[in-house]
């Protein structure tokens, strides 16, 4: 039944790829928590630039979510996304009149017919509950929701202190969920406020049936700690615990004598992936001495397996290069859009940051890496027509004189300048060298 649910499912995602509300980022190809956060973070750092703004974001509970779903309301949903009426009338027989048992030990309960939500373990379930909520989108532009299958957290960018649009958001989402048979866990969802104003007014609590939500001064989103001042504090110490436990693990395996690729596969797989997690988030943003303290880590499993490993640094180039190029081919990611080509079409339009903040954000930083990486490859393009001229060339006296007019003339010099720069031209044109750096 399962392999028959995946083919469904792959159906169903292909049907409706066009229709599906960007801001889930949940059980799509190309889509991760790591996208959720850093649309999450660059929405608010970005709306924070502005002088006399702040940002107040709704991290909402649910009670149940996958329990509640109602199938005629989901097959309503379906047919208006433009699901063909086959496989939705398939869809509501399959989560109606559906028997389910109770055993507790050698006693049997006798079978009760249930109609109301998706089955749990179901291959089709997240991707149910994802659909019945596409149409939870917001009304103002000053709002966005962010989903992440069941996590949904609004995002409201205030400015001049007008908290209108953002207060009518969670009203009417309230109102939505009580249509919609989703039942609102107000006792566990938060409300973070990032305001960097210097003089800071008090802000009403906002209400939500009826009840104040809690306000925090940090949060875990998806997995990594959030602090209202977007500083990485707590996520540094919560990964350097995780890492540290699982460190004393593989020491145990290198005294069992365990062989150095098996040592390599555990740390890939347990203390690596912890340190990366999130880490085009995060790896710019934090302090030299929270980096520093991460970098011991892997020193230290460095050490015990015997063999060199990459640095944070490398790690963080190569996750960041790589989310970049993802973004770049999925034109419907919600970061798509701020990866701009310049006229030339060679190089990326830079995002204007006022603040470091902004500056090191993931978006920012993705931009960067990809013009980095852009002129590297064009250096190499230049060092593979340089050396086969060299080959050509018959004396030392022609080769300077030309080069030397050749830079004169020529606009990317940083390009020749990092392809020359090696032991052999500095030992023999040390002037040259001094010239093009």
């Amino acid at each position: 039944m399962k392999c028959f649910e995946k083919l469904v499912r792959s159906h169903i995602t292909t049907s409706l790829s066009t229709t599906s509300d960007p801001h889930q980022f949940a059980y799509r190809a190309n889509r991760s928590a790591e996208d959720a956060i850093a649309t999450a973070l660059h929405t608010t750092l970005q709306h924070v630039e502005h002088q006399g703004s702040y940002a107040r974001l709704l991290f909402i509970d649910f009670s149940s979510a996958f329990n509640t779903i109602i199938p005629n309301r989901l097959l309503t949903k379906l047919m208006a996304l433009g699901l063909s009426q086959p496989i939705g009338y398939w869809i509501k027989d399959f989560l109606t009149e559906r028997s389910q048992r109770v055993r507790v030990g050698a006693h049997l309960s006798s079978a009760l017919s249930i109609s109301t939500g998706s089955p749990q373990g179901c291959v089709l379930s997240p991707l149910f509950y994802t659909l019945y909520t596409n149409d939870c989108i917001p009304s103002h532009p000053s709002n966005t929701i962010i989903k992440f299958a069941d996590d949904t957290t609004v995002v409201g960018l205030i400015s001049g202190g007008d908290e209108t649009a953002y207060r009518e958001e969670v009203q009417r989402l309230s109102t939505w969920c009580a249509e919609n048979n989703l039942i609102l866990n107000t006792s566990k969802t938060k409300e973070l406020i990032i305001d960097y104003r210097r003089n800071k007014p008090d802000i009403q609590p906002i209400y939500m049936n009826g009840e104040s939500v809690e306000r925090v001064s940090d949060f875990r989103f998806l997995g990594m700690h959030i602090q209202q001042d977007l500083t990485w504090t707590l996520n540094t110490k919560a990964l350097l615990k995780k890492a540290e436990q699982r460190l004393y693990f593989l020491r145990i395996l290198r005294k069992n004598n365990l062989q150095e690729k098996m040592l390599m596969s555990f740390n890939h797989c347990t203390i690596e992936t912890v340190l990366s997690y999130g880490i085009s988030l995060w790896f710019a943003s934090c302090t030299a001495a929270e980096r520093k303290a991460l970098q011991r880590v892997i020193k230290t499993a460095q050490k015990v397996i015997g063999c060199p490993l990459l640095s944070l640094e490398d790690v963080y180039n190569r996750h960041c290069l790589r989310r970049a190029h993802s973004i770049l081919r999925d034109s419907s990611h919600p970061g798509h859009n701020l990866v701009e080509l310049l006229p030339s079409g060679r190089h990326y339009r830079a995002i204007r940051s006022r603040t470091n903040r902004l500056k090191n954000c993931f978006y920012p930083r993705a931009v960067i890496s990809l013009n980095n990486a852009e002129l590297q490859m064009t250096a190499l393009s230049y060092q593979s027509d340089l050396l086969n001229w060299l080959t050509n060339l018959k004396c030392i006296y022609f080769f300077e004189f030309n080069i030397l007019n050749l830079f004169s003339k020529n606009t990317l010099i940083f390009s020749f300048s990092f392809c020359f720069k090696s032991t052999y031209f500095d030992s023999l044109y040390p002037n040259f060298v001094a010239l093009c750096v």
